[in-house]
């Protein structure tokens, strides 16, 4: 880990830490704004990796890879709708999503740019914002994920996966490294060549998805006992 992405996840653990303690600590009105602001800067980010490819002049082959299918494009919009509406299911698909996806593209990085350039800071407020905005909807202001949420954020996730597959094979693109690995080193290196790191990495989010949820399966017996 280099010092550059070191210092940047410890800015994103540090702001996240104080708004979900802020949220806990002292809720109320500011919450939505909380919640507004943090959707603007999502969308915002993405937007702003659309305008620069436009300004750099990018090929059409950079063009083909700016759809928002990785997952953690998919993310962004679901966080910033979760954030403005606070429907349940929104939540929870930011949850899982932000913590089982994109907390992993935070500690190993697809990034070649450094600090501090426009992706660099792009890549960082756009991965670690979702996963400020499912810590501070979950943990901060306390709407856990229901008991099926596992269920049904792993159906959705594989509609989505077999969706942005059928993409890449009509097009030739690579989102969610679906035909291909990550250049930079990444955690499917220790799951084989292709097609098995995809079953492997599949198996490894059910897992992750399960692990996820059980501090609230928990919560929930815990406050279910004390209703009876």
């Amino acid at each position: 880990m280099s010092t550059e992405h070191l210092l940047a996840v410890t800015a994103i653990v540090a702001i996240t830490t104080i708004l979900v303690a802020a949220a806990r600590l002292s809720p109320g009105p500011w919450t939505r704004i909380a919640c507004l602001a943090l959707a603007v800067i999502l969308v915002g980010a993405e937007v702003g990796w659309w305008a620069y490819l436009v300004a750099s002049h990018a090929t059409g082959a950079d063009l083909a890879y700016a759809l928002p299918l990785q997952l953690c494009d998919a993310a962004i919009f679901v966080a910033a709708t979760a954030l403005v509406l606070r429907k349940q299911l929104l939540i929870e698909v930011t949850y899982f999503w932000g913590l089982a996806g994109t907390l992993q593209a935070l500690i190993t990085p697809d990034l070649a740019q450094h600090f501090p350039s426009l992706l660099f800071f792009q890549y960082y407020i756009a991965h670690g914002g979702i996963v400020a905005a499912a810590l501070f909807l979950v943990a901060g202001l306390g709407q856990w994920p229901r008991r099926d949420a596992v269920i049904k954020v792993g159906a959705i996730t594989f509609v989505y996966a077999l969706l942005v597959g059928a993409i890449d094979a009509a097009t030739g693109a690579n989102y969610m490294y679906l035909r291909s690995k990550p250049a930079s080193a990444s955690l499917l290196d220790l799951f084989g060549p292709w097609p098995l790191y995809i079953g492997w990495a599949a198996l490894l989010g059910v897992a992750l998805l399960f692990i996820l949820d059980l501090p609230f399966r928990w919560l929930r017996h815990r406050s279910e006992e004390h209703t009876h």
